[in-house]
């Protein structure tokens, strides 16, 4: 710490010293000093919700003089990840590919199928019929080496909350206490249940709780039992 602070204090010309810290920690005093000698302080925190995301490829667009939609934007972070270095330069090549006209469909046309799919991902979409969707996020999280008890975890999760959220209405503030969810989580699943009927989520339990069983060694292959339980999942929420 002493050697950054006496070289921090006769910098060469044309010399930048960057200094990244984390604002607390035995160093805090280091990061004092480093100010009172004249340090320009960009505060960078750590981004970790998908809301914090969004903003920062917003942003990055902005700074890029590109006007996007919300689609765009959530097309960038279905297609990169949450990976912000890659987030960032993304968004500067597809900026330079486009001329600055970027749309869900460029973004879909240079980067597709790129991103680490979780569980989540491929419950979301499962739970809003979108099949074809669900079925090639699944491939991509088995291709990455997902564990599978992980997947037919995510998938059982997303239907029991549907069953949990489905039949009650009000507030979801109101509602998140009630159900010990966070208010955001009861939100999605009441756009969610909107699709599904009292039959349909009786069916989709019945599927998870069968899958539960396969992914833990009744199926002989698991893969194919968690491709098919997705696929049903989401058939039943288009009818």
């Amino acid at each position: 710490m002493a050697l950054i602070a006496s070289a921090a204090a006769d910098l060469p010309p044309g010399t930048v010293l960057v200094v990244i810290h984390s604002g607390g920690g035995r160093a805090k005093a280091l990061a004092d000093q480093l100010k009172k000698l004249g340090a320009q302080v960009h505060p960078c925190a750590k981004i970790t919700k998908p809301a914090e995301r969004a903003d920062f490829v917003r942003a990055e667009f902005r700074r890029l003089r590109a006007k996007v939609s919300d689609d765009t934007v959530n097309a960038v972070l279905d297609a990169v990840g949450s990976n912000i270095r890659e987030l960032a330069a993304v968004c500067s090549q597809l900026v330079a590919d486009t001329a600055g006209q970027v749309d869900a469909v460029a973004v879909r046309r240079y980067h597709s199928g790129k991103a680490e799919v979780k569980g989540f991902d491929i419950a979301d979409k499962a739970v809003t019929g979108d099949v074809a969707g669900a079925a090639e996020a699944l491939r991509w999280a088995m291709l990455a080496g997902e564990p599978q008890v992980v997947l037919a975890d995510a998938l059982a999760e997303a239907v029991h909350t549907i069953a949990r959220v489905g039949p009650l209405s009000g507030d979801p503030y109101r509602l998140a206490g009630e159900l010990g969810m966070p208010p955001w989580r009861v939100q999605k699943a009441q756009k969610q249940a909107r699709r599904w009927s009292r039959d349909s989520v009786a069916e989709a339990m019945r599927v998870v709780a069968t899958l539960n069983a396969d992914v833990k060694g009744a199926a002989a292959d698991a893969d194919y039992a968690l491709e098919t339980a997705v696929r049903r999942v989401a058939e039943l929420a288009t009818r």
